[in-house]
């Protein structure tokens, strides 16, 4: 008599969260089944994705092992959750709509630079979307700058008004298409349109307008291109004139312009790279990369002025790659769509009205942005990359915390300001905000704040705040009741935001180093020693005290702060000293600083290693008056790179 062998069937519900929404996640996990020969379903929900797959208990077993080791190269799990149940009839798997029926927990996924694939087919005269120039799948294109709400479907985003043509939602249907799913989906026949406009915001009859836009910046115009979270105002970064038009127009005397170049290899015939920077650089988060420029770089002197450095970034958006396809120009300018320290344009309205005298044509489309976000920054420091504006490609990614804390919302600084909110182990920053000084600055603060709240469904219990008593995010966060108000000094935040990104717990020696913030004794800090944990901290050392003459006034003229410490050591009579500066200063300005720091008017002290730096930079000659934050120090740091000397410290 033969035995009969029974395959014991297995039926689990997996519930993941994550960056799994917009990566190509569900038709990943579509195809996987398949393979494992399982039926079941996928379907978005506010807290990621739910999973049902059924068939023999050994086939289960695979794909749970398979699934965390082949998910595409965008996602990020953060809870994989497997449970049994009951059998169900059903012959299939499949893909089925999204369910609201589960907390907020999914984490929408930053915008990803074109890819190799979508490129091909960009540049390919036989492919249907060849020149189209919002060409995407579910490996690339915009995703954050683009979503209203989760789950992560298309009728949450600005694509929702595009409604696919038949060809576009057979990709879209289709498991073995690279478009199985991709929300953005979309052709010449569906999607967004190009149009340009004129400096009125007049249209142009323009049949092509990306190639009249790269014949516009040819001849020197200045263009303003509408990308993913924003505008760029855009001019040749090789014909000096354009790029001197666009300083006077935006109102950017010296601070440093970003260049776009069409490849790493160019890049490299500016810069000196090493690998890692190259990596950085060809990423997908697609940052401006802080590079050590080349003497023989072809690169008009007014990109970067008095700076050995150059901000420079590849394109990515099809958008980009077709600029440089079209014209001749080896790098672009593409810097903000703002006028200095003002949040970037989103709307084709609002760039016309606010851009109104600094470009001559506007390159526009009709895709919404629903949320704005700069270009990210970093650069390569003792071997490793760093991030110094985390914005565009990283945002909303968030810092994984070492334990779960009570929902909180970190409001930030004035200047360079974002924000955080912390929901359970998780703290999400938001992109870029910039200065909190100008009403259009502080109308962006607010609605980040609502943004990240609504997106994470995130109620906060508490708001921490800067102790600075007239920073406008400190006396926004003093407005809100029936919340717990807590104020954290300014370098404690620094050293503790460190530890966090360190995963460090316990007491910590912490260095502060920076321009202003606002001490527990009321004097305005910046060369601090703490020993801290996210508590609190003890002030172990700082940097000496000195007068800030004139307050704000000693930030924008470090020449102040020069005679500041010169009188701090060499007493009141700092003319007898003969030092060169002091020659350049205006004798009844001179007296006026000095009667200032001798009354104690209007000069808090300061610990500040940034007006230290401010100081030594007008001592030495360099910038006794700054046209942007930090231009002392920057000037101070590339002479100093500069040099060969050594000093010799001679007591007195």
């Amino acid at each position: 008599m033969t035995e009969t062998v029974r395959t014991r069937v297995a039926r689990k519900v997996i519930d993941v969260a994550g960056i799994v929404q917009g990566v190509g996640f569900r038709p990943f996990v579509y195809r996987l089944a398949n393979e494992c020969g399982l039926t079941g379903l996928i379907a978005n929900t506010p807290a990621g994705v739910s999973i049902e797959v059924q068939g023999e208990a050994e086939a289960v077993e695979r794909f749970l092992e398979r699934l965390p080791k082949e998910v595409p190269p965008r996602t990020k799990i953060t809870v994989l959750a497997p449970r049994e149940a009951e059998l169900q009839p059903e012959t299939e798997f499949r893909i089925a709509p999204s369910r609201m029926d589960a907390a907020a927990r999914a984490l929408i996924s930053p915008d990803v630079s074109v890819c190799e694939d979508c490129l091909r087919e960009l540049m390919n005269p036989r492919d249907r979307r060849f020149r189209y120039p919002f060409i995407n799948c579910t490996n690339c294109g915009p995703r954050f700058t683009i979503t209203r709400d989760i789950p992560y479907d298309r009728a949450r985003t600005s694509m929702a008004k595009f409604k696919m043509c038949a060809a576009c939602q057979a990709e879209y249907e289709n498991p073995a298409s690279r478009r199985f799913h991709a929300q953005p989906n979309a052709c010449w026949d569906c999607g967004p349109e190009m149009g340009l406009l004129a400096a009125d915001g007049a249209r142009m009859d323009a049949a092509e307008p990306i190639r009249e836009a790269a014949r516009l910046l040819q001849q020197g115009s200045v263009v303003a291109v509408k990308g993913l979270g924003g505008f760029h105002l855009a001019c040749d970064a090789q014909n000096e004139k354009a790029v001197g038009k666009l300083r006077e127009r935006k109102k950017r005397v010296e601070k440093p312009f970003a260049i776009m170049v069409r490849r790493v290899e160019d890049a490299a015939r500016f810069c000196v790279m090493d690998e890692l920077s190259k990596k950085v650089m060809n990423s997908f988060e697609r940052p401006i990369v802080l590079l050590p420029r080349r003497q023989e770089a072809r690169i008009a002197g007014g990109v970067a002025p008095g700076n050995r450095y150059l901000g420079v970034f590849l394109p990515y958006t099809p958008l980009h790659h077709l600029l440089f396809q079209s014209g001749k120009f080896e790098a672009l300018v593409m810097t903000s769509g703002n006028l200095s320290e003002e949040p970037i344009a989103i709307d084709n309205e609002e760039a016309v009205r606010r851009l109104n005298g600094m470009a001559d044509a506007f390159l526009v489309h009709d895709r919404e942005i629903v949320r704005r976000c700069d270009d990210s920054v970093a650069r390569v420091a003792a071997g490793q990359p760093q991030k110094l504006r985390r914005s565009r490609g990283f945002v909303p990614v968030p810092v994984q915390l070492e334990k779960e804390i009570l929902p909180v919302l970190a409001v930030g600084g004035e200047l360079k300001n974002t924000v955080c909110v912390v929901r359970g182990s998780e703290a999400f920053l938001s992109q870029h905000v910039g200065d909190l000084e100008n009403l259009e600055g502080y109308r962006f603060f607010e609605e980040a704040v609502e943004h990240l709240q609504r997106i994470l469904q995130t109620e906060p219990k508490v708001i921490a705040h800067d102790l600075h008593p007239d920073y406008f995010s400190t006396k926004w966060a003093q407005e809100r009741t029936g919340v717990e108000l807590v104020g954290v000094q300014h370098h404690h935040a620094h050293v503790a935001a460190c530890m966090a990104e360190n995963h460090l717990d316990g007491k910590v020696i912490g260095i502060a180093l920076d321009g202003t913030g606002y001490g527990t004794d009321g004097a305005i800090w910046g060369g601090e020693v703490l020993v801290a944990d996210y508590a609190g901290f003890e002030r172990a050392g700082h940097f000496e005290y000195v007068p800030l003459p004139g307050g704000a006034a000693a930030i924008h003229e470090p020449w102040r702060m020069a005679v500041s410490y010169l009188v701090k050591h060499y007493g009141k009579n700092v003319k007898k000293l003969g030092l060169p500066f002091l020659a350049e200063i205006d004798s009844r300005k001179l007296s006026v600083v000095l009667q200032m720091m001798e009354r104690e008017i209007n000069s808090p002290r300061t610990s500040s290693c940034g007006r230290l730096f401010d100081a030594v930079a007008a001592l030495v000659g360099l910038r006794g008056v700054v046209n942007f934050e930090a231009q002392a120090a920057i000037e101070l740091e590339m002479a100093a790179r500069d040099s060969e000397s050594r000093l010799t410290l001679v007591p007195r």
